[in-house]
C-alpha cells in the first residue's frame, strides 16, 4: 500500500512538475541566455589556412649544407560577427592575417568562403565579404562611452575550435592599454574577466541589452581570465575607411560627414547630386529610405549595395527644423588601371598567375607580380624590384587590377600611403611592409 501511495505521489509530482514548467524555464531564463538566443546567428566561427615554414633546429649540426624550410600548412580558428546583411563581417586583422583560404561557419552549420576586403593591422580590425544567397542576421551597436566597470557583459565566439560558445563576466576596468612584444601598442581596451580563450579573437563582446560593446581581441597567456576588447566605438571610427563603399561600387553622393558620432555634414560637392538636392554643410542627416541614421557609420552601411542611379530619400534637420529631399547617386567612370597604376606608383603589375600563388601560400586571385619599376619612381625609392609580388595597398588586399587601379584612382598626390609586398629567394620568402609617397 505505501508503495502504490509513494507511486502516485510521484506521479502528481511528475504532473505538477510538468505543468510548471514554462514558468520554472521563465525564471531560469537569463538575460545571458536571451542574449546568446538572439545573436547567435549574427556570430560566425572562422577558420583560416596559412603556410608557415619550419627549419630543422639541428640542421647546423648534422649538416653542413643549406637547410632548405619545410613548408607546412597550419589552419587557425577565430571567430567574427555580422554587420551587414548583405556579408560584410567583422573579426580581428590577426585571425585572417597570412591566410590563404578563409571560411566562415555560422550556428546553423552553413559554410561560406571569405575574401578580405581590408585589414589594418595596427588597429587589429578586418573586414570579410561572403556572398550569401539570403540575407544575414546582424549585431547592433551599442556604445563604449559608457560603459560601467562591474556591468555583466557577454562573449561569443570559437575557443579551441569549440563552436558558438558563451561566457559571461563583467567589465574589470576600461582604458587599458596592451604592448605586443614592442611592435604595436593598443590603447582604450576594455579589460575583463569573461572567459576568453585562442579561437574567441574577432568575436563579439554585448551588453546585457544583446547590443556590440567591443570586439574580443586578446588575452594574457600568463593570467586567468583577464581579456581584452576593441570598443565599439572605434571600430565605428574604422568602419567608414574600411567599407570604403563609394569606392567598392562606385557611386558618389557628394556628401561628405564628419568624423564625429553625429551625423553631420561635413561638406558637400559643388554641383554633386547632394549640391542639387539642396544639402548644405552643416545639416544633420536624420534617415535614409525610412531608417533611422542615428551615427555616421549608419550612412556608410545604408550605402551598401548601392549602384549609380539609385535614389536616396533623406531626411535632414537644419536649423531644429526637419526637411525631407531625395538624390540620386552618380556614377564614377571606370579609370584606366594600369594607367593609374604606373604613373602614380611608378610599377607595372600583371594578375598574379594561379599556381604561383598556389606555391607562395597566396589564395588564389590576390597578388601582382611587378613586371617593371620605373626609375626614380615611389616604388622604387622604397626598393621593389621586378618580381616581387604587390599583396596590399595600405589597408586593402586587392583581387583584380581594376580594383588596384581604383584604390590608386582615390589617393591625393603626396600622399604616404603603406605597401605590403613578397620577394622570393629560393628556399624563402621575405615579406616587406614599407610606405611611398604617391607622386
Amino acid at each position: 500500500m505505501r508503495i502504490l501511495l509513494g507511486l502516485l505521489a510521484g506521479l502528481a509530482f511528475g504532473v505538477l512538475a510538468a505543468a510548471a514548467g514554462p514558468d520554472e524555464l521563465a525564471r531560469r531564463r537569463t538575460p545571458v541566455v536571451e542574449v546568446f538566443e538572439s545573436a547567435r546567428d549574427a556570430v560566425v566561427n572562422i577558420s583560416s589556412t596559412r603556410i608557415v615554414e619550419v627549419r630543422d633546429p639541428f640542421h647546423r649540426l648534422f649538416d653542413f649544407r643549406r637547410s632548405r624550410p619545410r613548408r607546412l600548412k597550419r589552419t587557425s580558428v577565430g571567430s567574427g560577427f555580422v554587420i551587414h546583411p548583405d556579408g560584410y563581417i567583422v573579426t580581428n586583422a590577426h585571425v585572417v592575417a597570412r591566410s590563404t583560404d578563409r571560411t566562415v561557419i555560422f550556428a546553423n552549420g552553413r559554410e561560406y568562403d571569405a575574401a578580405v576586403v581590408a585589414s589594418d593591422r595596427e588597429a587589429d580590425v578586418a573586414i570579410l565579404k561572403i556572398d550569401a544567397s539570403h540575407a544575414l542576421e546582424t549585431l547592433s551597436f551599442g556604445r563604449s562611452s559608457d560603459l560601467m566597470v562591474g556591468e555583466t557583459i557577454i562573449a561569443i565566439g570559437n575557443p579551441l575550435g569549440y563552436q558558438h560558445t558563451v561566457t559571461a563576466g563583467v567589465i574589470s576596468a576600461v582604458d587599458r592599454d596592451l604592448d605586443f612584444d614592442n611592435e604595436i601598442v593598443m590603447t582604450g581596451l576594455i579589460q575583463t574577466d569573461a572567459s576568453i580563450n585562442p579561437g574567441n579573437s574577432g568575436g563579439p563582446l554585448l551588453n546585457v541589452l544583446g547590443e556590440l560593446i567591443g570586439i574580443n581581441t586578446a588575452i594574457r597567456g600568463d593570467a586567468q581570465n583577464i581579456g581584452f576588447a576593441i570598443p565599439v566605438d572605434r571600430l565605428r571610427e574604422l568602419l567608414p575607411e574600411l567599407l570604403d563603399v563609394e569606392r567598392r561600387y562606385r557611386v558618389e553622393s557628394g556628401l561628405r560627414l564628419s568624423t564625429e558620432a553625429e551625423p553631420r555634414v561635413a561638406s558637400v560637392k559643388a554641383g554633386s547630386a547632394a549640391a542639387r538636392a539642396g544639402i548644405e554643410p552643416g545639416d544633420i542627416l536624420r534617415e535614409i529610405d525610412g531608417d533611422d541614421v542615428e551615427e555616421v557609420v549608419d550612412f556608410h552601411i545604408a550605402l551598401i549595395g548601392r549602384r549609380p542611379g539609385d535614389r536616396l530619400d533623406l531626411v535632414l534637420s537644419r536649423n531644429g527644423r526637419n526637411y525631407r529631399t531625395s538624390l540620386r547617386l552618380q556614377g564614377r567612370p571606370e579609370p584606366d588601371a594600369a594607367r593609374l597604376i604606373r604613373d602614380r606608383l611608378g610599377v607595372e603589375v600583371r594578375p598574379l598567375p594561379k599556381d604561383l600563388a598556389h606555391q607562395l601560400g597566396l589564395p588564389t586571385g590576390g597578388g601582382f607580380v611587378v613586371v617593371n619599376v620605373d626609375p626614380d619612381s615611389p616604388a622604387r625609392q622604397i626598393g621593389m624590384r621586378s618580381h616581387d609580388v604587390l599583396l596590399a595597398l595600405g589597408r586593402y588586399y586587392p583581387t583584380t587590377l581594376q580594383e588596384l587601379g581604383e584604390l590608386v584612382e582615390y589617393l591625393e598626390a603626396n600622399q604616404e600611403v603603406s605597401v605590403t609586398y613578397l620577394r622570393v629567394k629560393p628556399p624563402s620568402i621575405f615579406r616587406y611592409r614599407d610606405r611611398l609617397i604617391v607622386r
